[in-house]
Order: C-alpha cells, then sequence, then structure tokens
C-alpha cells in the first residue's frame, strides 16, 4: 500500500487519488451494451449462452424451484441455521422500524394534505455469486422487500458449476418465501430483469451489489428504460480513520474484510501519523498469509493506499471527499468527528465495531453506494421498495381560503385554465 502525506498533496492529487473504478476507453460498457442487446433480442437463449460462456455451466433450464431450493438447502447444519436466523431477525428489526404512518397535515383551514406507501410492485434483486457467495445479500434486499410488501420478487443469481445455487442461497430463500431463483448473473441477468424474457418477468425496480459489469448495466438500465435501480452499487471499499487510540490489528483486519471481496476492492486508511502507518502495514503483512483469499486480497491492496494527516480534522476531510461506502472511525474520540461526516455510505463507530457486523447481522443494510456515490445516494432501506404518494382532500371553506392564492399564482403564469378549475369552483354556492 502506497502512503502519502495529506500536507503534500494538491487538490488535484487528491481528486486522481479518490477517482475508482473508472472507464476512460469505455471497454466495460462497450461489452455491457452487447449483452444488454443480445439478452434484449433473444432472451432465455441468450441467458444460457452467457451461462456457458461467462461461468463455464451447460443448464438445461433456467430455474431452480421450491422443490429443488429445499433439497440444496438440507446440508445446511443447526449452526449456520441459528447464525442466518440471528441475521435475519436483527435485519427484520431495523428495517421494520423504517415503516412508519406519516401524520395529515392541514397547511390551512380546510386545506389537509399528506402522503401513503405504496410498494413498488415487482422488484429484481441481484445476488452476486462469482468468488464469492452472498446469501447475506439475499437477506439485505429480500428482507426490506418483503417488509415493503413488494407483490413479486425476481431473484437472479449465477449458477455454480454444478448448475446450481449455494446452499446457504438457497436456504435465505426458503426463509424468505421466495419459491424461485433464476440461475443468471452478470450484466445478462439485469437486462433479464429489465426487459423480460421467456422466463423472467420484468420488473420496475432492480437491487443489488455487483462487479464493474453489474453495476455498468444497473447505470445503461435505468437511463434506457423504465426500469429504475436501487443505486450504482459495484466493488466494495472500505475507509479506516485511525488516531493513537486505535487498535493496529483490528484497523488491519478491517482493511484486509473489505480487500478479500474482489481484486477490484479498495481499503484506504487515513491515519493521524506514521507509527500508526507501519503498526498497521506490519499487521497486514502478519494476517495476510493465513487467509485463504490471500491471492485476491494482494492484488486490492495494490490498489489501496494510506494517507497521514496531521489530525482527525484533516482525516475526515479527506474522507468526505473520498466519500466511502463504507466509513470505520477507529478512535476513541469518535463522538467528536461523527457530526462532521458529510458523505458516506454506512459508519462504523469505535474500535470494537467491525464493518463485517454490519455485512452480515447487526440489522443495518450493506447494500451501499460505492465510487463515491454517497455523496449523492443512500443505501437500500425499505424506502427504496416503496413508493410515497402525496394526497390532498379540499372542503368548501377550504377552497375559499386557498382559492384566492391559486388565481392570483396562475394568472401571473400565464395558465388561465389553471385559474377557471379554481374560479369554477368558488363561483358556486
Amino acid at each position: 500500500m502506497k502512503i502519502y502525506d495529506y500536507s503534500e498533496l494538491s487538490q488535484a492529487d487528491v481528486q486522481n487519488l479518490v477517482q475508482r473504478n473508472v472507464d476512460p476507453a469505455n471497454e466495460v460498457r462497450t461489452i455491457v451494451e452487447e449483452v444488454i442487446a443480445k439478452v434484449k433480442d433473444h432472451g432465455d437463449s441468450a441467458l444460457l449462452d452467457y451461462a456457458f460462456k461467462f461461468d463455464k455451466v451447460e443448464l438445461t433450464k433456467l430455474y431452480l424451484d421450491k422443490d429443488e431450493l429445499t433439497e440444496i438447502a438440507s446440508v445446511v447444519n443447526a449452526d449456520q441455521k441459528a447464525a442466518l436466523r440471528i441475521a435475519y431477525d436483527n435485519i427484520y428489526k431495523f428495517h421494520h422500524a423504517q415503516l412508519k404512518t406519516e401524520d395529515k397535515v392541514e397547511t390551512m383551514p380546510g386545506v389537509t394534505c399528506w402522503r401513503e406507501i405504496r410498494p413498488i410492485e415487482k422488484v429484481g434483486l441481484y445476488i452476486p455469486g462469482g468468488s464469492a457467495v452472498l446469501p447475506s445479500t439475499f437477506l439485505m434486499l429480500g428482507i426490506p422487500a418483503k417488509i415493503a410488501g413488494c407483490h413479486e420478487m425476481v431473484v437472479c443469481s449465477p449458477p455454480q458449476k454444478n448448475g446450481k445455487v449455494n446452499a446457504f442461497v438457497a436456504y435465505v430463500a426458503l426463509l424468505l418465501g421466495v419459491d424461485r431463483i433464476y440461475l443468471a448473473g452478470g450484466a445478462q441477468a439485469i437486462a433479464a430483469m429489465a426487459y423480460g424474457t421467456e422466463s423472467i418477468v420484468k420488473v420496475d425496480k432492480i437491487f443489488g451489489p455487483g462487479n464493474q459489469f453489474v453495476t455498468k448495466a444497473k447505470t445503461i438500465i435505468q437511463s434506457t428504460t423504465t426500469t429504475a435501480i436501487d443505486m450504482p452499487a459495484g466493488p466494495s471499499e472500505v475507509l479506516v480513520i485511525a488516531d493513537q487510540s486505535a487498535n493496529a490489528a483490528y484497523v488491519a483486519a478491517d482493511l484486509l474484510a473489505q480487500a478479500e471481496h474482489g481484486i477490484d476492492s479498495q481499503s484506504i486508511l487515513v491515519c493521524t501519523d506514521e507509527k500508526i502507518a507501519a503498526d498497521v502495514l506490519a499487521e497486514v503483512e502478519k494476517q495476510v498469509p493465513v487467509l485463504p483469499r490471500a491471492e485476491i486480497v494482494k492484488i486490492a491492496l495494490a490498489g489501496s493506499y494510506i494517507v497521514i494527516t496531521k489530525n482527525l480534522g484533516e482525516a475526515m476531510d479527506f474522507s468526505n471527499q473520498y466519500a466511502p461506502e463504507h466509513l470505520i472511525l477507529a478512535t476513541e474520540k469518535w463522538e467528536q468527528i461523527t457530526p462532521k461526516i458529510i458523505n458516506a455510505g454506512s459508519v462504523f463507530l469505535g474500535n470494537l465495531t467491525p464493518e463485517s457486523a454490519g455485512d452480515y447481522a447487526s440489522g443495518t443494510n450493506h447494500t451501499l453506494p460505492t465510487s463515491a456515490y454517497s455523496r449523492a445516494y443512500s443505501g437500500v432501506s425499505v424506502d427504496s421498495f416503496v413508493k410515497k404518494i402525496t394526497f390532498q382532500h379540499i372542503t368548501p371553506d377550504g377552497i375559499k381560503n386557498i382559492g384566492p392564492s391559486v388565481e392570483i399564482l396562475a394568472e401571473l403564469e400565464g395558465l388561465h385554465a389553471h385559474k377557471n378549475a379554481v374560479s369554477l369552483r368558488m363561483s358556486d354556492p
């Protein structure tokens, strides 16, 4: 990991540092556009072709039904079921609290306005399955969709070498009451959910993280179809702010936890002196060799770096410019700097709060904006799966109270039919 001194960096240098996952030659876009076009034109046959090409699996059908999922999930042992159940319960509790009825507001006598929520009818859930299988992502997407009351969940996940899905993904499907999983991954799965195929229903909104191809497919789909997306959620990343009160072993473990997601993941350490950096690097060297995914970690760390700042204030300035997916405050002074956070997907406070807890079981959602999109996007929540529709009702007194103002405003904008719609009502006895 390369080390930078924040005081020696120009603003241009900082902007170059915080850039990630760029595609200057549009190579990724070109590939993804071709995949989307093929799925749009050829439907299921394109998905079968891509399963063979990308996943090295020759499928005879594109989905697993409830009986097959039950059989696959039968190998999950009692301890694993209990852990998944705890995660389910905590995620459910946190997200269910987000489902609140808003009060009606009388903006003036006789004029009442309010909002009501309605579920998005058909949602597509993309569950990654590349080098790491993620049943936790299934929980993070399926639970808020269930709480919101979405009428149909279309679930896509890449097939494993045996033409099935991981046993834990199958077990989560049973927990959620999902009866079918489609065996499609990558950009082709996103295209299938956006356009529909012979087997897969077109959805209204697509959710789920993925690699740069999945993320690019989602952004293209959002701009070219009527299907919405949750957010651009690509390769995972973490930024750790650490001072002298941090535990170097914990910090190293947090950096490595993010790096093992994939070779394009990024782990950033922002610390307040060189000794912290040295101690953390020593711990990284100690911990990497024992990791089963050590080779992936090493490549990810080669694209990661350390920034040394004079104090926690400077550290937070850099963090806000980086706009991390995950932000860990490895300091006893976290309460002092938390109000300064402007851009972050999810925040982990203090030395005993690992990002792993949020990934799995604390209750918060781990589907978060990456690549600096936390400047404008929030993570997935129940709100992501609903629409909030405004309502208003005006009484006879209300039309008399609000009418004159509407008439004046409509007239000054030159919209006389608007004015007339109010004037007619006011003139009636």
